[in-house]
């Protein structure tokens, strides 16, 4: 009887369904462009943190990660999800209530703050005078954001009075802050120092603006039928990641360290 119902458990666990339907393979999202230090462009290579996370989920289930890379926007990984085209969306994808209504998001495994690049010259003619944290709620000047980002979402309900520009990717954008077409680009506070790094003399023209009660959360993003996965997604950052949460700084120190090798 003990071995019968042994036998008949064993059975039941080999038949339980797999937190993956994709044919022993798990099909992850992921841009086409790079965000150095967590993924690199397409073909360019398959190192960075969210390489390395996408990797180490698909080595837990056993199966092989494919991963998608024709995104152009962090909203078409999200559309590749709710259209079953993917399994999981692994590419710096911040958390909002808007894609939360359309999929599942595991815990995040980052957590940065929002920020602003200022143009020197049209912030202190905005200022007039005063501290640059005081007019920033109110700002009503030219916003800065990348078509697609959670920053274009977020962009409305935190600057309400902004005369809001969308550009296609980043460097368009930082573009625009150099010759003063924007004064300020809305983005999370690791891009903006990183770029600082990469480009110590953009300090002439522009400064940061860390806004320190505005979180962006970086999390895995996982297709809306699919709730056992994105639990083992959970599991597995508990786990095997010991429950880690990167921050600005730590990003940061990667991407230094990265760019000496």
């Amino acid at each position: 009887m003990v071995i019968a119902q042994a036998q008949a458990a064993t059975l039941q666990a080999q038949n339980a369904p797999s937190p993956t339907t994709s044919d022993n393979r798990l099909r992850i999202a992921m841009p086409a462009f790079a965000s150095d230090p967590f993924f690199p462009a397409d073909g360019a290579g398959d190192k960075g943190i969210d390489m390395e996370l996408a990797r180490g989920i698909a080595a837990e289930l056993g199966v092989e990660p494919v991963f998608d890379r024709s995104a152009a926007t962090f909203d078409g990984m999200v559309k590749l999800l709710m259209s079953g085209q993917a399994d999981m969306a692994i590419g710096k994808l911040s958390r909002t209530l808007q894609r939360g209504r359309s999929i599942l998001y595991s815990r995040p495994y980052a957590v940065l703050h929002q920020g602003l690049l200022a143009n020197r010259l049209n912030l202190a003619r905005i200022a007039q005078g005063k501290p640059p944290e005081q007019i920033i709620r109110d700002f009503s000047g030219d916003l800065g954001v990348i078509e697609g980002s959670s920053f274009a979402t977020y962009a409305a309900t935190t600057f309400p009075h902004a005369q809001i520009h969308r550009f296609a990717g980043w460097n368009t954008v930082v573009d625009a802050i150099r010759n003063g077409t924007i004064d300020l680009a809305y983005r999370d506070d690791f891009e903006i120092k990183k770029l600082l790094v990469d480009d110590p003399s953009m300090t002439v023209v522009a400064r940061s603006i860390t806004l320190t009660d505005k979180v962006d959360t970086i999390a895995v993003g996982v297709r809306p039928d699919d709730p056992h996965l994105a639990a083992f997604v959970d599991l597995y950052l508990d786990l095997a990641k010991g429950q880690q949460v990167l921050n600005t700084d730590e990003i940061i120190a990667r991407y230094r360290l990265g760019s000496k090798a």
